[in-house]
């Protein structure tokens, strides 16, 4: 299994910011690059539901991950949701220098713990404590804790929603990564840290669609999570 960058840099206390492409858009990755961001994720073979865009198979998504690959940022892919890339096509995207599949527990597929890839299992809003232990159970495995209600995107992170992220730390024990679900800012970076979060993922919530002001949502949020890293021994 790679270790990869994003997982070393979450045990070391980093607090990396990571962007979630809700286009295949080289110009929105660049911004977030050029934003901050330690690490980017693509999509394969799914809907994604906050954008409206669709993504299609590792086939047809090729030449922008190639394009995405020589900005050289540790990547993550969601690989799917139905369908999934085969084994091969898994042991290609590691060349490509993705570090992880990031899906939910209902979608994996037994051959794809076989990868050097990490897995990185997400909840959803109706998981419970049994899909948090199957999540803790299996070797190498991180979470991303992908809880939130679709009703609520966009709204202001609350109390409750730090609660239920510690809950979920303490609970598994395994690196976890807060998607941008609620409208993540600057303001919630050391609230999400003092939670247990080892790293936030930005999506479309935080960054929109339009590389310009995907750059300037960004910036303040990086330089945020860069002051509530746990400092280096």
């Amino acid at each position: 299994m790679i270790e990869g960058r994003i997982h070393a840099a979450m045990l070391a206390g980093e607090f990396p910011v990571l962007v979630s492409l809700g286009r295949h858009d080289i110009e929105l990755a660049q911004a977030a690059v050029d934003a901050g961001a330690f690490g980017l994720k693509f999509h394969l073979n799914a809907y994604h539901r906050a954008s409206g865009n669709s993504f299609g198979s590792f086939t047809e998504e090729r030449p922008f991950i190639e394009k995405l690959a020589r900005l050289g940022k540790p990547m993550l892919v969601m690989s799917g949701q139905e369908t999934q890339p085969s084994l091969a096509e898994l042991e290609a995207l590691a060349d490509y220098g993705v570090e992880g599949w990031n899906i939910y527990l209902k979608h994996v597929q037994p051959y794809m713990y076989e990868s050097r890839l990490r897995p990185i299992l997400a909840l959803d809003s109706e998981s419970d404590e049994a899909d948090l232990r199957r999540i803790a159970a299996i070797p190498g495995a991180m979470l991303e804790a992908s809880v939130g209600r679709f009703a609520d995107y966009g709204a202001p992170l609350l109390a409750a929603d730090l609660a239920r992220y510690r809950e979920i730390v303490e609970q598994s024990g395994l690196p976890v990564i807060a998607p941008s679900q609620k409208r993540f800012t600057a303001a919630d970076m050391p609230r999400l840290r003092a939670a247990g979060i080892g790293a936030i993922l930005c999506g479309i919530i935080v960054t929109g669609l339009d590389p310009h002001a995907a750059r300037a949502a960004l910036e303040p949020i990086v330089a945020a999570a860069a002051g509530a890293a746990a400092p280096r021994p």
